[in-house]
């Protein structure tokens, strides 16, 4: 089978041709349909994602496909079964086996580049807004990184959970995407200046952070008393230092977010959150974003797309 592997963190990942694998036990063999891109894979290609597995692995965290085999001890989903995999690797590749108890089983509606584009996303900013930040009706959200894999979903996840939405984002046309979902106010990361613009509109209550660095320190300095910073990632590639004085001043929190990270210590977070993710998409309440859609010869393309912030929403690779 082909699959997308790296072999050193010093060199780029290359399309190979591997063995294709066996499920072993309590894991499922899938015939790959899709795989969504994420930030992560561009972290992993440097060996600096917190999960980097060992070298060599093949790239591609989250994915869509049709079970083709069992593993010992697995009862199913039955061969044949449409199901969405968080693998967190072996994605970008024609075949994977993955974990059965990761395995959601996928509504008729839902495509495989659909699925593939939605369980980090959306469950990141599920988790993030209502598990975490318990965000509520009327409360004012920020939204840094508000056009990209998982700031778009924070922007509709946000508006379906009755927040007024402001969405910051660089340039006309990713503002005119983040609108699109649901934003109530714009803010240009190039021309605008993040604070005075938030606090035009009376502060914020809840800030949604995948970027980091400057945006971080501008958006906590115009958050309004007892609200709550979620630190989601750094694409900016500038780790914000917090002054904590900041914090006991205004009473303002800030709170961290891996949400991989709760499939290890409490995976019923996880498995609550998709449930209502995949009945809000059912209901027609959620619509994933997808501005690329790039067959796995070209996987390199789609990464640097991310690479050089040309995507929006997501970017997915299929396998036919």
């Amino acid at each position: 089978m082909r699959a997308f592997r790296i072999d050193s963190h010093d060199t780029t990942a290359t399309l190979k041709e591997v063995a294709r694998p066996a499920p072993g036990a309590g894991e499922i063999g899938i015939r790959i349909r899709a795989c969504g891109l994420n930030f992560a894979d561009l972290l992993m290609l440097k060996g600096e994602y917190q999960d980097t597995p060992p070298l060599p692995f093949t790239l591609g965290m989250e994915v869509a496909g049709t079970i083709e085999a069992l593993g010992d001890g697995v009862d199913g989903p039955a061969v044949g079964s449409r199901v969405a995999v968080f693998g967190g690797q072996g994605g970008l590749a024609e075949y994977g086996c993955f974990p059965a108890d990761r395995a959601v089983s996928l509504p008729d509606a839902m495509s495989f580049t659909d699925a593939a584009a939605f369980q980090i996303a959306y469950g990141t900013s599920h988790v993030a807004l209502d598990h975490k930040a318990r965000l509520q009706p009327g409360e004012t959200l920020l939204v840094l990184g508000a056009a990209g894999g998982v700031g778009l979903t924070a922007v509709e996840i946000g508006k379906l959970m009755g927040a007024t939405v402001v969405a910051c984002a660089r340039g006309a046309d990713k503002l005119k995407v983040a609108q699109h979902a649901g934003a109530d106010h714009l803010i240009d990361a190039e021309t605008d200046d993040i604070r005075e613009a938030c606090r035009a509109l009376g502060g914020v209550d809840v800030v949604y952070d995948p970027v980091g660095g400057d945006q971080f320190k501008s958006a906590m300095r115009a958050c309004r008393p007892e609200a709550r910073i979620l630190t989601i990632g750094f694409a900016s590639g500038d780790v914000p230092k917090i002054p904590a004085n900041h914090l006991l001043v205004k009473n303002i929190s800030v709170q961290g977010l891996y949400w991989g990270g709760y499939l290890g210590f409490r995976p019923q977070v996880v498995t609550d959150s998709l449930k209502r993710l995949f009945d809000w998409y059912t209901e027609g309440r959620l619509k994933p974003h997808i501005s690329h859609v790039l067959p796995l010869e070209n996987a390199q393309e789609g990464l640097d797309l991310m690479r050089t912030r040309k995507s929006t929403g997501k970017v997915v690779v299929t396998m036919d």
